[in-house]
C-alpha cells in the first residue's frame, strides 16, 4: 500500500481523501459548472461515489492518484488534482501515462488555484516518476484548463473526439533537471 503525501503550497494543502470529504465531493460533481467539461452533465451521488473511490484506489495500485485540495487557511474542500490511468478508449492511447486532471469548485475559479495545485502535484510527480510521460485531455471549449495545462509545459499533440466531445490531447516532457520523460510514439502524420 502506498501512502499519499501531503503537499503544502502558499494557499493550498494537497492531501489524501478522507471519507468525510465525500459530501463536498458529491456537491462539486453535482454542479453543472464543474461538469460542463467533465462528461457534460452533473453526476448523481452514486456516480460521484464511484469516482471518489476510483480516485482513492489509484494510490494503492499505481503509487499515484488524486489529491483532495483544501484551502490552507479555512480548511475548506476546494476540489481535486492529480493523476490517473483510466484506460480510456481513445486513440492514441494514454495507457501507461500519468494522465493529469483537476476540478475545482466554482468559488475557487479565477484565482490561480488550479495552476497552484497542478504545479505542486506535477513537481511531486516529476520527483517520484521522472521517466513516466505526463498527459491530459481537455475539452476544446475549456479555455481556462487549456491555460492551466500550458502554464505547466503541456503541449498539444492530438485532437480527437472522446464520448462525442471534441478534445485536445496534451503531453508534458518537462521533468526534473537531468531526467527525460519517456515519449510514446507519435502517429505518423504528427512526427517531426
Amino acid at each position: 500500500m502506498h501512502s499519499v503525501p501531503i503537499i503544502e503550497t502558499e494557499r493550498l494543502v494537497l492531501r489524501p481523501y478522507r471519507r468525510d470529504d465525500f459530501t463536498a465531493y458529491a456537491a462539486l460533481f453535482a454542479d453543472s459548472e464543474v461538469t460542463r467539461f467533465v462528461g457534460g452533465v452533473p453526476y448523481t451521488r452514486e456516480q460521484s461515489w464511484t469516482r471518489f473511490l476510483r480516485q482513492v484506489g489509484m494510490w494503492h495500485y499505481f503509487g499515484f492518484g488524486f489529491f483532495a485540495i483544501q484551502d490552507r487557511t479555512t480548511g475548506a474542500f476546494l476540489g481535486e488534482a492529480g493523476f490517473h490511468d483510466v484506460h480510456r478508449l481513445i486513440t492514441p492511447s494514454l495507457e501507461g501515462t500519468m494522465e493529469t486532471g483537476w476540478a475545482l469548485s466554482p468559488k475557487a475559479h479565477g484565482q490561480g488555484l488550479a495552476t497552484e495545485a497542478v504545479s505542486a502535484a506535477l513537481e511531486w510527480a516529476d520527483r517520484q516518476f521522472p521517466q513516466v510521460r505526463k498527459t491530459c485531455i481537455i475539452d476544446v471549449g475549456n479555455r481556462a484548463s487549456v491555460r492551466v495545462a500550458e502554464k505547466q509545459g503541456f503541449k498539444e499533440f492530438w485532437r480527437t473526439s472522446y464520448h462525442g466531445t471534441h478534445v485536445i490531447m496534451f503531453e508534458r516532457q518537462r521533468t526534473l533537471a537531468g531526467s527525460t520523460a519517456r515519449k510514446a510514439p507519435m502517429p505518423a502524420h504528427l512526427e517531426t
